[in-house]
């Protein structure tokens, strides 16, 4: 089975829910009161899209301003970018659009894009509008998405767009990405370890790094 692997890199303002995003689709519920990102934390989610397998290295980034200098090291050679902002939040949104800003400065190479309006469930609390946000999203070349963590709702069209954008990318620039691909003689990833367990691992800038790892197969609603 053919095989990808890219860099993922997870972008947006303090609480806006990078983080409670990518734990709810690892497999863990959700908590309201996770603790803010310190520098980075590292996943590793698999698909299984379209007779290939897609392994995305996802760095969720910490959204505070005073850790904003180290975000280059993490979106570095990055493949795929989720712009995340919180929909209750107009400020965020503006935020946001810094970061794409940034990407477009320092990575040469095409990138999939993806902008995600978090907290949808929040219907009466909203400031921004869905249809600006895809408008936005259609103007920079990438898909829009929302999402509730608490309802679960939309999270896993965000990893299969970019499954599916990674795919598409490295079939029509595979001489000019940094995407790997590889054939695999195995037909799934049923040989894999798939704990879901964090465990714990320090960077070498000292930074607190969680791993943890899942699959996700195609038939992601």
């Amino acid at each position: 089975m053919r095989t990808l692997e890219g860099k993922v890199v997870v972008l947006g303002a303090q609480g806006v829910g990078k983080t409670s995003m990518i734990v709810r689709y690892v497999g863990k519920p959700f908590n309201p009161h996770i603790n803010p990102t310190i520098g980075a934390s590292f996943f590793t989610c698999k698909l299984n899209l379209e007779n290939a397998g897609v392994v995305l290295q996802v760095w969720d980034t910490a959204g505070q301003e005073r850790f904003r200098s180290m975000a280059p090291m993490y979106y570095r050679n990055a493949n795929a970018a989720m712009l995340v902002f919180d929909l209750t939040q107009y400020n965020t949104f503006t935020a946001m659009k810094r970061w794409v800003s940034e990407l477009h400065k320092h990575i040469e190479e095409s990138i999939v894009l993806v902008v995600i309006g978090n907290k949808s469930d929040l219907r009466e609390k909203r400031q921004v509008d869905a249809e600006e946000g895809r408008i936005y999203a259609t103007d920079i070349g990438a898909t829009y998405h929302e999402t509730s963590v608490p309802q679960g709702e939309g999270i896993e069209n965000v990893f299969l767009a970019i499954g599916i954008g990674l795919l598409r990318l490295s079939s029509t620039e595979h001489d000019s990405t940094s995407i790997k691909v590889y054939e695999s003689m195995n037909s799934s990833w049923s040989d894999v370890d798939m704990s879901l367990t964090p465990s714990h691992e320090e960077s070498p800038q000292n930074l607190s790094i969680a791993h943890g790892i899942q699959e996700k197969p195609h038939t992601c609603c």
